[in-house]
């Protein structure tokens, strides 16, 4: 369907969404109330929502989220969605109450209301193709469960320091499987010392864990065990929570396995998968997320910089009279930034002009962090220049290029 111009629109909504109930808003040119009323979040409340906006063909709404149930049955009933950030959302909203009072009909009205005046300058939302879409969920879903595993792994470690130091000195690292099964095998100390030697030894063998270097060092480790661990009571006690993490880890474990997989196999599929799988240290994690934040709509990002303000790599400039101060960009997608901020690390291990790079950054007083920052920020105009003209990275063409304009070629002159 052909869009309506914004000077043609007769009919403007907002809505205000919650976990039970949604408040809307309709209003007409003038910005009178023509239509306000709340329904229950059920099938029966969105279809007299539907019924409702039936006389408004092509109704703008401004809600304040991108996604999530609400946004698809808006998009079903055929409405045209403005997604509006909560900070300008507050904006509006004390715009039109200075006061500070609030509730959920003026915060319906003052979204109505400012799409009616301002919308003429906001970008509609549009759908995401549904590979898209599922990795994007699978890949922000991945990372929240990640997550949570490191949470469980710092509470497992908290509480093996309360009885069983023995076991967090046996394995320099606990974010790996054998060592929670060791917990699942040998829940206390006075479990390892029962068990004895030869049972010590099995069970290092059977999880591959045996090593010239280390199957002594460990054996050695667990014949002490017994001198210094919690008292009965303790052990007693936080045995059961280490236990307890150790299994949920280990079915964590298999859960983020599953998801890999199906990370993995949609981003086979996607046509861009070449694209974003040729950037030096994304790799298998990093390329899908990279991929399904950016979608396939090239249309979203005219330019780099949009493209680096949403992943938050834009700093933020403040001007006012002789008064200029620059800061870190808040306002953004946290999971692109957090994806463009790993992959700006670990591309300076395979990447030459990326280590110059951020070393120069880092020669100039600046932390880690911003160093990072500002790599993300040059990798994400490389990456918006190679979306765009549907091009593989070319680390012999980008190197060319560098030193034909002469920005950073002196960082990879040897001393």
């Amino acid at each position: 369907m052909k869009p309506i111009p914004w000077n043609e629109r007769t009919h403007f909504a907002g809505l205000d969404w919650a976990c039970d109930h949604h408040d809307f808003v309709v209003l007409d040119a003038a910005g009178q109330i023509t239509l306000a009323f709340r329904f229950e979040h059920t099938a029966e409340g969105w279809r007299s929502l539907r019924e409702k906006i039936a006389p408004f063909p092509a109704l703008a709404v401004a809600i304040e989220t991108s996604h999530g149930l609400a946004v698809e049955q808006l998009l079903a009933a055929g409405c045209e969605l403005y997604p509006v950030q909560p900070k300008s959302a507050v904006s509006y909203r004390e715009r039109k109450a200075p006061s500070g009072v609030k509730d959920d009909q003026l915060d319906t009205w003052s979204l109505a209301d400012a799409l009616r005046t301002d919308g003429h300058g906001w970008q509609p939302l549009r759908a995401d193709d549904p590979l898209v879409q599922e990795l994007r969920c699978l890949c922000r879903d991945e990372v929240a469960l990640i997550e949570q595993r490191t949470a469980l792994i710092n509470q497992l470690l908290a509480a093996l320091r309360d009885y069983y130091p023995a076991a967090i000195e046996a394995f320099e690292h606990f974010t790996e499987p054998f060592a929670w099964r060791f917990i699942e095998s040998f829940p206390t100390p006075q479990a390892l010392l029962a068990a004895g030697k030869r049972k010590w030894e099995k069970w290092l063998h059977a999880h591959k864990l045996w090593r010239p270097q280390t199957a002594q060092v460990r054996l050695a480790i667990f014949a002490r065990a017994g001198e210094l661990c919690g008292s009965p009571a303790q052990c007693a006690a936080k045995s059961l929570l280490a236990l307890a993490c150790a299994r949920l880890l280990l079915t964590l474990q298999r859960q983020l396995g599953d998801y890999r997989t199906r990370i993995e196999a949609l981003f086979a599929q996607h046509p861009d998968h070449h694209l974003f799988g040729s950037l030096p240290g994304a790799g298998p994690k990093l390329a899908p997320r990279l991929l399904s934040e950016l979608g396939d709509r090239r249309e979203r990002f005219p330019d780099a910089q949009s493209l680096q303000c949403l992943a938050g790599t834009a700093p933020v400039t403040r001007r006012s009279g002789k008064f200029c101060s620059v800061r870190l960009r808040h306002s953004c997608v946290k999971t692109l930034r957090a994806a463009v901020h790993h992959w700006a690390d670990i591309s300076r291990r395979t990447c030459a002009w990326a280590q110059a790079y951020y070393q120069a950054h880092r020669n100039k007083g600046q932390t880690h962090a911003c160093a990072l920052r500002c790599l993300g920020q040059r990798w994400l105009k490389i990456l918006w220049k190679m979306w765009t003209s549907r091009t593989p990275y070319d680390e012999a063409l980008h190197t060319r290029n560098q030193l034909a304009h002469g920005s950073w070629n002196l960082q990879l002159t040897p001393n």
